[in-house]
């Protein structure tokens, strides 16, 4: 079949909040959306899937949830599969995906409150690709790219400093963007997680060389950005505001240190899994670090004490103010792969990183 491309006529618009309607049902599920507390990123990108979709059925005359049936979704899916973007190009997979898995979750929402008496979209699969590992920094990748950063400058510093917190804790980019000052307990060696992802919050280990630089930078720098009012954010920009593009300071470091491979804060997280693991750390305490309920991502772990995340954490993480003789590797393939594609899934699902 040809490349398709997207909506060329006029379509009749439809009144955006008219509860017979696709359209504005999809306004309802969004009301919906928020009161449930799902992330401005999630609304984002799903509200783009679903407007994809939108048009795509109201250029066919399709305007109402009875009018759609598993065939019509069927279609829907083989459009975007052959869609070509203005480039000439087809959507990547990974946008073929979140549009399909939106999809999906609209008509669930629709068929559980009773605007649809059946889920036509119950098994409508999504594209399937190729599994690729993701890449893994070494520890002398790690060290490679954290010294890149300037620490005589101010933003060099800070950038150590955030450098050096994400490869201690695992964090995700989001869950560091909104650190407070007093979420970093530096006489204690934790940090605490404030709504992660699930909404959820956690206590996660952060070492002596991560601590020491955050000290040196609240310290040093952050009083030199800070504005009033002072709002407590950890990590700011040279205007004193809120710190939101670290995929772009982390992918610029990499880049930077001409390793031979891409990526951004994620790596980071990949890296600080991996080498615990490597290090003879347990699978389970990577997990509760990570903030993954099961690696399965169905069962609920047992709980497990913030001393004893420490003391592993401390034992096995590479990265310390005092080098010790690295462990013998422990070769559990088995667990290794299992935290990478736990990993990969997680990455997957936040496609910007």
């Amino acid at each position: 079949m040809g490349a398709r491309r997207g909506p060329k006529k006029k379509v009749k618009p439809f009144e955006p909040h008219d509860p017979t309607t696709l359209r504005g049902l999809k306004e309802a599920f969004f009301e919906w959306m928020k009161l449930t507390h799902f992330s401005p990123h999630t609304l984002r990108t799903r509200g783009n899937a679903l407007d994809f979709f939108l048009r795509w059925g109201e250029e066919r005359g399709l305007t109402r949830p009875a009018e759609i049936n598993r065939a019509i979704l069927e279609r829907y899916r083989r459009f975007t599969y052959e869609f070509r973007q203005s480039n000439g190009k087809p959507l990547g997979l990974k946008t073929q995906i979140g549009r399909i898995i939106a999809v999906r979750t609209f008509f669930k929402w629709m068929a559980r409150h009773h605007h649809i008496l059946y889920n036509p979209a119950a098994e409508l699969e999504t594209p399937r690709g190729e599994k690729r590992l993701p890449t893994v920094l070494t520890i002398a990748n790690v060290e490679t790219i954290i010294n890149q950063t300037d620490v005589n400058d101010t933003l060099g510093l800070r950038d150590r400093a955030i450098l050096e917190t994400l490869y201690s804790t695992g964090i995700r980019r989001s869950e560091l963007a909104s650190l407070k000052v007093y979420d970093v307990e530096l006489d204690k060696g934790i940090v605490r997680v404030n709504l992660g992802k699930g909404r959820k919050d956690r206590y996660v280990p952060i070492g002596d060389r991560a601590m020491t630089w955050i000290d040196k930078y609240l310290l040093e720098v952050r009083p030199r950005l800070v504005q009033e009012p002072d709002d407590g954010t950890l990590f700011l920009t040279a205007d004193g505001t809120p710190l939101t593009h670290l995929s772009d300071l982390a992918h610029s470091y990499v880049k930077r240190a001409n390793i031979g491979k891409t990526g951004s804060c994620h790596l980071f997280r990949h890296a600080m899994a991996t080498h615990m693991l490597e290090r003879g750390a347990d699978l389970r305490i990577i997990q509760i670090i990570l903030g993954h309920e099961s690696i399965e991502s169905t069962t609920i772990y047992t709980h497990v004490a913030i001393d004893q995340l420490k003391a592993v954490h401390t034992k096995t993480h590479p990265a310390r103010l005092t080098r010790t003789s690295n462990p013998v590797a422990d070769k559990r393939c088995d667990a290794r792969s299992e935290l990478i594609n736990a990993l990969t899934v997680e990455s997957e699902e936040d496609a910007d990183e």
